[in-house]
């Protein structure tokens, strides 16, 4: 891992060669994570497993050619490891989002602190009546972003964000599921994988972007039901026919593999399945492309 020197920035995709990522550590706060079960982990959090499994994954990262840089700070919030849902990079600069998890909503200052201090300029911020996480927003081209409406995402967010990116924006709700205690982001359902094909759990794809994909005609790979609970829908591209994604979803691995696809897949018991965030959920993209 590296954290020497400034970075650059630029991420209007999820698929380009992904060159700069900002992580955070899991730290005492996520160890203490399940004494409260507002945040909404499974089990008591076996906080040298997670720094392992973290570390595994920030050094798979940087064998890959991914320059890792790392956000110190320590605070009370459990869900600041998963550094993609405070912002959003646009080859401009960082919009700041504006969480809908009740303990995630000083995140964006922290990580505009650490911008502001890299040199990389705030271009926007999602304001008052709003929220917006991460997770629920896809880059699916360059000029086209999707936003899912969920219980941390709504419309008002949806819309602020529109008026800030230079970008079309298409907004899907979302379903209920299984509440807060099984939250879906857009990203726990899809997870674009090149230009043309994206990996997708189509029991919970909504309608609209099923339809947006055919047009688009976005070729999909199904995830099996028992894939799910397994991260098996969250993958991270590194690079065109390079992919992250979590250990125990052999199915939706063999899928990729016969896509022309190259695996590489890091232990997730804990920062994955305990905390809910996959491989694209902890890293924030500072540069892609």
């Amino acid at each position: 891992m590296t954290d020497a020197g400034a970075p650059t920035r630029g991420a209007r995709s999820m698929t380009a060669p992904l060159r700069e990522v900002l992580v955070h550590r899991p730290d005492p706060a996520f160890g203490a994570a399940f004494d409260n079960p507002a945040h909404g982990f499974r089990h008591p959090v076996d906080l040298a497993v997670a720094h392992a499994e973290h570390d595994a994954y920030t050094d798979l990262l940087a064998e890959l050619g991914v320059r890792v840089h790392r956000l110190v700070v320590r605070t009370t919030d459990p869900d600041l490891v998963y550094t993609f849902d405070p912002a959003l990079m646009t080859d401009a600069g960082a919009v700041l989002l504006r969480p809908g998890k009740t303990n995630r909503q000083a995140e964006p200052r922290i990580v505009r602190d650490w911008l502001k201090g890299a040199g990389i300029p705030i271009v926007g911020r999602i304001g008052p009546r709003a929220t917006i996480e991460g997770g629920d927003v896809v880059w699916l081209r360059p000029d086209l972003v999707c936003v899912g409406i969920s219980l941390r995402t709504n419309a008002e967010g949806a819309r602020q964000l529109a008026a800030i990116i230079d970008a079309e924006v298409r907004v899907f709700d979302l379903p209920y599921w299984r509440g807060h205690a099984e939250l879906v982001h857009l990203l726990s359902v899809i997870s674009p994988i090149t230009d043309n094909l994206a990996v997708v759990y189509p029991p919970l794809l909504p309608v609209g972007l099923w339809t947006l994909l055919g047009e688009l005609k976005i070729k999909t790979i199904a995830v099996p039901d028992e894939e799910f609970p397994t991260l098996g829908c969250n993958v991270l591209v590194v690079r065109p026919g390079v992919v992250v994604m979590a250990e125990g979803n052999p199915v939706t691995r063999r899928a990729l593999e016969s896509a022309g696809c190259k695996v590489h897949t890091y232990p997730a018991t804990e920062v994955g399945l305990n905390g809910s965030g996959g491989p694209t959920c902890m890293a924030f993209p500072l540069r892609r492309g």
